[in-house]
């Protein structure tokens, strides 16, 4: 099996968890695939770096929260977009689900600090161990430990009305 079908058959799958990740990180869809397109990107170039028999979806995991940090730090460089009052709402008209109790959670996850919502969707939503979690995030443990028990406390506070993230 070459190179290029080791990657389909081995990356591929996780595609619609990682978009799931994406989404609830950037809370916006075109956002999202562009970061999981990026993911992928650079995940296909450094696929020769990768160990046949570790966790490919820790591995893609890892590069998509890294993908996202860079795209912050490129983001705060660049200048800002604003959009114009005469130009109307946005083209594509939001989800159907927006009314849902899944829109609800989506739209707290989104009101807290991302630190914190990055630990949490890796917890509680991908299913990773706090291992996983502190290798995918590059911190220590403890720390990982520390923004779950933070962000779910302030995801909360978000869903009852409580307060907002601080």
């Amino acid at each position: 099996m070459d190179r290029e079908d080791r990657f389909e058959a081995d990356a591929l799958p996780h595609m619609r968890s990682l978009f799931g990740t994406a989404y609830r990180m950037t809370g916006n869809r075109h956002d999202a695939e562009d970061l999981v397109q990026e993911t992928y990107l650079r995940a296909y170039r450094g696929f020769d770096r990768f160990e046949p028999g570790t966790d490919i979806r820790a591995w893609l995991f890892t590069i998509l929260y890294r993908t996202r940090t860079d795209a912050f730090r490129r983001k705060g460089r660049s200048p800002r977009t604003v959009e114009l009052a005469d130009e109307g709402g946005p083209a594509v008209p939001p989800p159907q689900d927006a009314l849902s109790a899944e829109g609800d959670l989506s739209r707290a996850l989104s009101r807290i600090p991302e630190t914190f919502r990055a630990a949490v969707v890796l917890r509680d939503v991908e299913e990773f161990s706090y291992d996983e979690i502190a290798r995918i995030l590059g911190i220590p443990i403890g720390t990982v430990m520390s923004r779950i028990h933070r962000g779910r406390g302030l995801l909360r506070q978000a869903l009852t009305g409580a307060g907002g993230a601080q």
